[in-house]
């Protein structure tokens, strides 16, 4: 890998901590407790990045979630770290009945609410849901959308399975007790490279990547979790989560990539 693209993301650093670490700085002196919470702190420090970055984020993407979402969600959609709830742009408001923001970090909240009214969804109406519990929280999920099996026919996940708790199990819990059968996993994410030379800076750089970032990390190879996702059917065999699957990546990306993408769209089998 060459030296400039295994640096690459210094810039990034620099970019991130230029317009982050000042208001960050100033929330710590109001608030001096944050000092002994370092998620909290971390979180604080990643809505003042976000802040800044999140149309850009979005915009880079366009081109994938033009592709992936409008056709695709359908119904009540779950949004797994929702950040500022950008996707909800990209949703077709005559197929989908409810957009289900799950977003932990509660200082994002006031923009998706804001985006998403724009976009036709409001919590007045119930169309908009906003939830803070993580990923993981399966039973609090299901809870807030209910309490009956299965509340969600699509489940999209942008850029967030590289910092959820563990994912594999988070994921497949999701698919397995949240996802109706027959509805549609989608997903865009950064992952693992196939390439050992780039893997191995990503698994150099991801402990210092993951400390001011939200616990994201640059070395889950998240596209698998959802490839190897196995289910019981109905006669007690074990068969794929799946009755389709496609996966591609992001149109002109490089190998030599330190945030290689993969996109996928998963229907769950009717069956399990």
């Amino acid at each position: 890998m060459k030296f400039s693209a295994a640096f690459s993301l210094l810039s990034d650093l620099r970019s991130a901590f230029g317009v982050a670490i000042g208001p960050t700085l100033r929330d710590v002196i109001r608030q001096p407790v944050l000092i002994f919470r370092p998620t909290l702190l971390s979180r604080v420090f990643m809505s003042h990045v976000w802040a800044a970055f999140a149309a850009g984020t979005d915009e880079g993407s366009r081109p994938v979630k033009e592709k992936l979402l409008p056709e695709n969600a359908l119904g009540a959609v779950l949004d797994i770290g929702a950040g500022h709830g950008h996707s909800v742009n990209y949703l077709d408001r005559k197929l989908v009945s409810r957009y289900i923001a799950l977003e932990p970090n509660t200082f994002m909240h006031p923009h998706i609410r804001a985006i998403a009214s724009k976009a036709g969804f409001v919590e007045s109406d119930g169309s908009l849901a906003i939830l803070s519990c993580g990923a993981e929280d399966i039973q609090t999920i299901i809870s807030h959308l209910g309490g009956k099996p299965y509340p969600v026919d699509t489940i999209v996940s942008i850029l967030t399975l590289c910092s959820i708790p563990a994912p594999e199990q988070t994921l497949n819990t999701l698919v397995r007790d949240v996802l109706k059968p027959g509805g549609k996993l989608l997903f865009y994410e950064h992952v693992l490279s196939p390439r050992q030379d780039v893997a191995w800076w990503q698994r150099f750089w991801t402990p210092v990547w993951r400390i001011p970032f939200d616990g994201c990390r640059l070395d889950r190879p998240s596209h698998l979790f959802a490839e190897r996702m196995m289910a019981t059917d109905r006669n007690g065999n074990r068969v794929s989560m799946w009755s389709s699957q496609e996966l591609w990546g992001k149109d002109g990306e490089p190998e030599e990539h330190l945030f290689w993408h993969r996109v996928g769209r998963f229907v769950k089998r009717l069956d399990t």
